[in-house]
């Protein structure tokens, strides 16, 4: 049979981008199709404007210490409108970006959204059919806004970029990674935010120490985060809304922000019809190489729900590439990854959790948190944490976890080590880089219990 291509892509996100982009330079005829912006959630709705929201938000407290160091600093209020417009700017650059980087790589591309009508055929929106041998499925993830009386009213992640102006007061819910930084955020830019988790702390799944120190950190930092606490309803009012919680409680709010988790785009794709195998979460089940109950169908990055990062969606996309284009079968690695929460103090991890490891071995676990000298010198009294978890037999660290400013930059370079199957008695060889707070990870000698 004769095919229009040899791979269409569905999706124009980090992964569907660059399994486009690589497929396309074997000497493939590749097509993409993407129905919003390219760039997908990562660049156009999360982690590049989030981040560059993340450093704006960090200047209230470098201001306090420069301060402390002897600086005279005269600054004003935080002007979201000149933020908001320079940040759009930035995106649109790098959807530019996108599109150009997919043109010159000889991927024809089409702003449409597209679904399957078989195993090899994709329809457009605009009405047209187009055949491949192989479909990509690369669509993404969306938040998910809660059934509960009033939640139409509020704003998940998506909105939040979209503001025309900031709340001056804001309910986040929810205790995951994009609650945090998001409280953090706001809390940063001038805006009173209170945080609703029905858990018993923050962060589940992270290590228990480390997210205790970091919901310390919020709270001090100013964040009135409620643990145990739900809502029950959202009723508008003049000026906000009024939510009730489960303690029964009523408060007003000028806005309110769901973070309650998220979905995989797979609704309206007609991917069931065609016979791929949908989860429980509407996640597209896949093999170990990424590809579905159907031979021609492949997907990757967060539709599937494995490990919901960009960089592990680009990563996947490389090995389709490797092994549907290149004859070389690979299977995708989702062991040891870093992975950085941009909290304010951040969290830097890579490996086990104390917990999930006593669970799997006995272990020993070398942990310190201290005053790091900056803040200590500015009179601030923000803790660090520096912490390993090591393996009694065989002396591998199997996690390590750090929770402080630039955590995220710290932790890329100690993934290296414990991908590499690093031991403590590696770590101990390592001399110390003086005076940092990172150094603490080289010269803990002595475990602080074994478990």
């Amino acid at each position: 049979m004769t095919f229009d291509y040899d791979l269409f892509v569905i999706g124009a996100g980090s992964g569907g981008v660059r399994a486009a982009r690589v497929a396309a330079a074997t000497g493939a005829r590749v097509a993409l199709a993407e129905e919003s912006r390219y760039g997908g959630t990562c660049v156009i709705r999360g982690c590049v404007p989030k981040k560059l929201m993340v450093y704006a938000s960090e200047f209230p407290a470098e201001m306090q210490n420069a301060q402390a160091y002897g600086w005279t600093v005269h600054a004003g209020g935080f002007d979201w409108p000149a933020f908001r417009g320079t940040l759009n700017a930035e995106l649109d650059r790098l959807e530019g970006v996108y599109r150009t980087m997919l043109k010159n790589s000889g991927v024809v591309t089409h702003d449409a959204r597209a679904r399957l009508a078989d195993a090899h055929t994709v329809e457009l929106s605009t009405g047209e059919r187009v055949t491949a041998k192989h479909i990509l499925i690369a669509a993404g993830g969306a938040p998910l806004r809660p059934e509960l009386p009033g939640a139409e009213h509020a704003l998940v992640s998506d909105d939040i970029f979209g503001l025309e102006t900031l709340p001056r007061s804001i309910l986040v819910v929810g205790g995951g990674y994009i609650a945090c930084e998001f409280a953090c955020i706001l809390k940063g830019l001038g805006v009173a935010v209170t945080q609703y988790y029905r858990g018993a702390q923050i962060l589940r799944g992270f290590d228990e120490e480390a997210r205790g120190l970091v919901s310390e950190e919020m709270i001090e930092g100013g964040i009135d985060l409620k643990l145990g606490t739900n809502i029950l309803k959202i009723a508008e009012e003049s000026g906000g809304f009024v939510v009730k919680s489960t303690h029964g409680d009523e408060k007003k709010f000028e806005q309110v922000f769901f973070a309650t988790g998220r979905r995989p785009n797979t609704g309206g794709l007609g991917l069931e019809d065609v016979g791929v195998h949908l989860g429980r979460n509407g996640q597209v089940e896949v093999n170990e190489y990424s590809q579905t109950a159907v031979p021609s169908i492949y997907a990757i990055g967060d539709v599937t729900d494995r490990v919901n990062l960009t960089p592990v969606a680009i990563r996947e996309a490389m090995a389709f590439v490797e092994t549907v284009f290149k004859g070389n079968p690979k299977p995708v690695d989702h062991d040891l990854i870093p992975t950085a929460i941009f909290t304010q103090p951040e969290i830097g991890t890579v490996g086990l959790s104390e917990e999930a490891a006593r669970e799997i071995e006995p272990v020993e676990i070398y942990c310190t948190s201290f005053r790091p000298m900056k803040e200590a010198f500015a009179g601030r009294t923000a803790r660090v944490l520096m912490k390993l978890v090591v393996s009694r037999e065989t002396r591998k660290v199997l996690g390590c976890h750090i929770v402080a400013p630039g955590a995220g930059e710290l932790i890329q370079m100690v993934g290296i080590a414990v991908k590499m199957g690093a031991t403590k008695e590696d770590f101990d060889r390592v001399c110390a880089v003086h005076p940092t707070m990172s150094e603490e990870l080289v010269t803990m000698k002595t475990p602080v219990r074994t478990a």
